[in-house]
């Protein structure tokens, strides 16, 4: 594992590497020197996958925690903690350095940002981490042209730069994220450094932004190849200077003296406010009272007020009025700080944003200024925002800060249900009468009186007691939306009721229904309120309370025609719910085919699940090259209760899939269709169905846009368009971390998203114990092509064996068909690639997607030992998280201290392998609350003894325990026989597994281990 560290030196990033695996690269692309972890700079730049030039490559100092003759491993990853008991202490080692230009470090942070893992075996630090958030914020502020050009001597040349400028926010940002630096961040010192750094956090994170600052601005007007043009001034150079690459200002040194002169003097009000302990604060007062007997001027006021005050940073909550400046009754903290000269400064600043501050600044000694109704208007609607964003204060009227747009016209819809009752002839199309009243705020309003307003053409005006703003293209434009809206689908209705129509909630719309549809769209709200059924007739198995719930909600839904998304947590039992609902569904009289969609990886699971929980249910599996195709599939789906098949099976036969007519459609792993514009998501969208259910434990896998794609698929319009969602809900909440279009899409997402977490004590209280679950695999090609050369192998070998020698050659067969079902690697006893070559290694994979993120620690159990090496490595690499590893060859001491870092540290390891003779027995870890047994060994004794590891005193939460099989193989069959001996397993079993299998015939032991015709994924 290659652990990429990064710290800034004269804001560079330099670039060093902790490599742990040094026996697996050539020795000679490692530091022969002080520091054992050093990786190359070559080989990290060929880790990291930038192109690089020789200048690039170096080397520097870095100041390292130490004990002994070594530096401490920044993580166990990196290397084994020494051993000896001294105190740490910092000491330089020389390693090897890649220094990055501006350009190679935004591509590299934007690779690394929100992840572990670069590539599987390349880790990324915790600093090379923070300087991603360093990235994010020097991005942020060239965004919002937080930067000026300035000048910079560099070399003995001058050069034109962008700066970044720190007031308001943006100081307070730059404050906090110095802060959270990492020490090892500032660690590195260039190579002829005999001390260690003693630059402070804050400017070291300064030099990174301001370069990082100046790359952006003026990357867009590099001009690079391009020689300097001749400037007769050198203003003209410098202006030149700051679109090309290498920046220098090539004028005459008295040209470019004056210049700096005056550049610095430009600069100087900015210095002022950077260096002010008070900001400039602007209060906006309204007019006073109007006599009650003076109608008009009740209704129309222009007599707004700007106060000018200074607020200290260090006590927000104090204001100092303008007059006590100009009365000297406001003093500084040093005797260079003039207030008076501060205030003038700060007004001129912002009169550039707020343009009626400039007629203030004829008056000596301003104080504040008037402002009209349509300067006050424009003052709230936008300088306000503009000025608070620039670093001044505002403080605004209270009911503007209340109720902002809330006090625009609105409208009242009251929606008529008809006198037939839900789920009697209704469906989503069915018409719903509309009465439309117009209101202003809570207060009803007549027509003519909103035209009156409109007539007095001024945004704002006090009416009734209350100022509002008024907009007469907006108030004519809702009239005209709602004026002959007299029916609407109930479809209609429901988006509007769950705040999911964009127009209308850009309207201001309030919903009133009556009788059946309001309590249709309080269930909606309120899932707890929908009727609880009981378990359907058939269903072999017993529902747990939270189960019953889930499927009750799925069949309300299905009820209405619209779309489900259960995502429970893993192990909640979705399948199982899924299958409850089609049972129930069958049970009314309802025999059309229902499709089901889901990965490669768990199509076993579920036609087991099926024959399992729903035996009278029959199944049809599409999948494979001998699969149906036209007429024979369409009549072969017709007679079936469900199809199953394969995402990749939809997207080949789509037209086949298209043109039936499926009374559902179900997505299991409906993750897989979160890009809305692959081919997969499209096919999915275009199946015809009844209704529809998606089935996933990551709804939002990366940002909100996933949401969107799924419930397209469930419920097409109800989020808009693509282009809507993305102006409505996608930019507000992850661009602007918007609360209320957060709370927005929750509204009308949320009564169709069923999301139960294992972590709510309502469903802990309500699980098992204990919680098994069989996952089955199919094998890759290349182990079905492994596992039958084993049997071939086998066959021969066996024609002549006998006795304890046939015995023996049975127990090698089986030995090496697990490790062909585990993993080739294993097997051949190579060193070679892991990943994409072992269908259960892919579905290991598939689970830790889903608990890693949720914070779930979890146990992997394997009888061989070269296997967990082979797992602790593939967790490692590709989830960059610290993973241990418990097997014979580790001491007393080792041991303890691994099961107390997993057990009590908040920051140990989240994976446990485990081999199951070392860690099978002996160890109290109920840290772990899930149990995955990669391999199996066929004794549910020993299994259950492993799985109590974690299932036992002290646990407090319920314990999930998945079991590997790989299907259609020995694994396969050998736990079918378990199952229906379950009642006689010692005597089948017995404490060596094995054994029975040696007593078989030759036809018999070929029938067991015989590789079924539909293993391969």
């Amino acid at each position: 594992m290659l652990i990429i560290h990064a710290a800034s030196i004269e804001g560079n990033l330099v670039l060093w590497g902790e490599d742990s695996e040094q026996h697996l690269t050539p020795p000679d692309r490692h530091v022969v020197g002080e520091h054992p972890y050093g990786a190359q700079a070559r080989f990290l730049a060929e880790a990291i996958g930038l192109e690089m030039s020789d200048n690039c490559y170096g080397s520097a100092i870095a100041w390292l925690p130490s004990q002994g003759d070594a530096p401490v491993p920044s993580s166990a990853m990196a290397g084994p903690t020494p051993k000896s008991r001294a105190k740490p202490r910092i000491r330089p080692w020389t390693v090897t350095a890649l220094r990055l230009s501006p350009d190679q470090t935004g591509t590299l942070l934007r690779a690394c940002h929100q992840r572990l893992v670069l590539k599987p075996g390349v880790a990324i630090g915790p600093d090379l981490a923070y300087w991603t958030h360093a990235l994010r914020l020097a991005i942020s502020m060239t965004a919002h042209q937080q930067f000026l050009p300035s000048l910079s001597e560099r070399g003995g040349q001058t050069v034109a730069t962008w700066i970044p400028v720190f007031i308001g926010e943006d100081a307070h940002r730059l404050a906090e994220l110095a802060a959270l630096m990492p020490a090892s961040a500032r660690a590195l010192t260039d190579a002829v450094a005999t001390e260690p750094p003693a630059t402070a956090a804050q400017a070291i994170l300064r030099e990174f932004l301001t370069a990082q600052v100046d790359h952006l601005a003026r990357a867009s007007a590099y001009t690079d190849g391009l020689s300097h043009p001749d400037f007769d001034s050198a203003h003209g150079a410098w202006m030149s200077a700051l679109s090309f690459s290498d920046a220098v200002v090539q004028s005459n040194p008295v040209q470019l003296q004056h210049l700096r002169r005056q550049v610095a003097e430009w600069q100087r009000p900015l210095a002022i406010s950077a260096n002010s302990p008070y900001r400039l604060c602007l209060r906006l007062e309204e007019p006073p009272e109007p006599d009650p007997e003076d109608e008009a001027a009740a209704i129309r006021q222009n007599d707004w007020y700007l106060l000018y005050l200074l607020q200290p940073h260090a006590d927000l909550s104090l204001l100092l009025p303008a007059e006590a400046v100009w009365k000297n009754r406001v003093n500084g903290p040093h005797q260079d700080f003039n207030p008076a000269e501060f205030l003038l400064s700060s007004l001129a600043q912002a009169s550039s944003v707020c343009p009626p501050i400039t007629d203030s600044l004829k008056r000596k000694q301003p104080a504040g200024h008037r402002l009209s109704t349509d300067e006050a208007c424009a003052f709230l609607e936008g300088q306000a925002a503009a000025l608070q964003q620039a670093g001044f204060g505002v403080l605004l009227p209270a009911w503007w800060t209340r109720h902002g747009a809330k006090t625009r016209p609105g409208i009242r819809v009251r929606a008529k249900a008809p006198a037939m009752r839900g789920g009697s002839g209704l469906s989503m199309t069915s018409l719903i009468d509309l009465d439309v009243e117009m209101a202003l705020g809570d207060e009803p309003i007549s027509a003519q009186e909103l035209e009156e307003l409109a007539e007095l053409k001024v945004p704002l005006v006090r009416f009734r007691g209350e100022w509002v703003e008024i907009n007469a293209g907006e108030i004519r434009a809702a009239a005209d939306f709602w004026r002959n809206r007299g029916q609407v689908s109930l479809r209609d209705v429901v988006q509007i009721g769950l705040g999911a129509d964009h127009r209308a909630r850009d309207d201001n719309v309030s919903l009133e229904a009556e009788d059946w549809l309001r309590e249709l769209l309080e269930r909606l709200q309120q899932k707890g309120r929908i009727e609880q059924l009981d378990t359907p007739q058939d269903f072999c198995g017993q529902l747990r309370p939270y189960q019953q719930m889930g499927y009750s909600w799925l069949a309300f839904l299905r009820g209405w025609g619209l779309g489900a998304c259960l995502a429970d947590d893993m192990g909640l039992g979705k399948t199982v719910q899924t299958l409850a609902a089609l049972q129930q569904d069958r049970r009314q009289g309802n025999d059309r085919p229902n499709l089901l969609v889901c990965p490669t990886s768990v199509i076993n699971n579920w036609q087991r699940e099926a024959a399992r929980f729903t035996p009278d249910l029959s199944v049809l599996l599409h999948h494979g090259p001998n699969r149906r195709d036209g007429d024979a599939f369409r009549q072969a789906s017709g007679e079936q209760h469900l199809v199953i098949t394969s995402y990749g099976t939809m997207n080949r036969d789509r037209d086949l899939l298209g043109s039936v007519s499926w009374r559902a459609v179900i997505l299991d792993e409906a993750q897989n269709i979160k890009n809305p514009v692959s081919q997969q998501a499209r096919t999915a969208r275009g199946l015809p169905a009844d209704y529809r259910i998606a089935l996933t434990g990551t709804p939002v896998e990366n940002h909100v846009g996933d949401l969107w794609s799924i419930m397209q698929f469930l419920n097409p319009g109800l989020l808009g368009s693509q282009a809507e969602f993305k102006h409505n809900y996608f930019q507000p909440i992850q661009t602007d971390r918007d609360g209320a279009a957060a709370a927005r899409l929750q509204k009308a997402a949320g009564p169709f998203i069923l999301r139960r977490l294992k972590t709510d004590r309502s469903i802990i209280d309500d699980l098992p114990d204990k919680n098994e679950t069989k996952q089955y695999c199919n094998l890759t090609r290349e182990q079905a092509s492994l596992y039958q050369a084993v049997l071939r192998e086998a066959e021969t070998r066996l024609e002549s064996a006998k006795g304890i020698e046939r015995r023996g050659s049975i127990l090698e067969t089986l030995t090496k068909l697990k490790q062909a079902c585990n993993h080739p690697r294993q097997l051949q006893g190579d060193n070679s690639a892991i990943g994409g070559r072992s269908g259960k290694v892919a579905r290991l994979q598939e689970i830790l997607d889903e608990l890693l993120p949720a914070g779930d620690r979890v146990l992997i159990f394997s009888q061989f030992a070269e296997m967990g090496v082979i797992l602790q490595q593939h967790v490692q690499e590709t989830y960059g998280l610290e993973t241990t590893f418990l097997h014979g060859g580790v001491t007393r001491k080792q041991r303890d201290r691994m099961v107390q870092r997993f057990q009590d540290d908040p920051d140990g390891p989240q994976v446990f392998v485990l081999s199951l003779k070392a860690g099978g027995s002996g160890l109290n870890l109920p840290r772990a609350n899930h149990v995955i047994h990669y391999d199996r060994w066929w004794n549910p004794a020993v299994e259950n003894q492993a799985t109590d590891r974690a299932f036992r005193i002290g646990q407090t939460r319920d314990v999930h325990v998945h079991k590997l099989i790989c299907a259609g193989t020995l694994e396969d069959r050998i736990d079918l026989m378990i199952e229906i001996k379950r009642e006689t397993a010692d005597q089948v079993v017995g404490a060596t597994p094995e054994r029975w299998l040696t007593e078989l015939s030759n036809a018999e032991l070929r029938d067991v281990l015989a590789l079924s015709s539909t293993p391969v994924g």
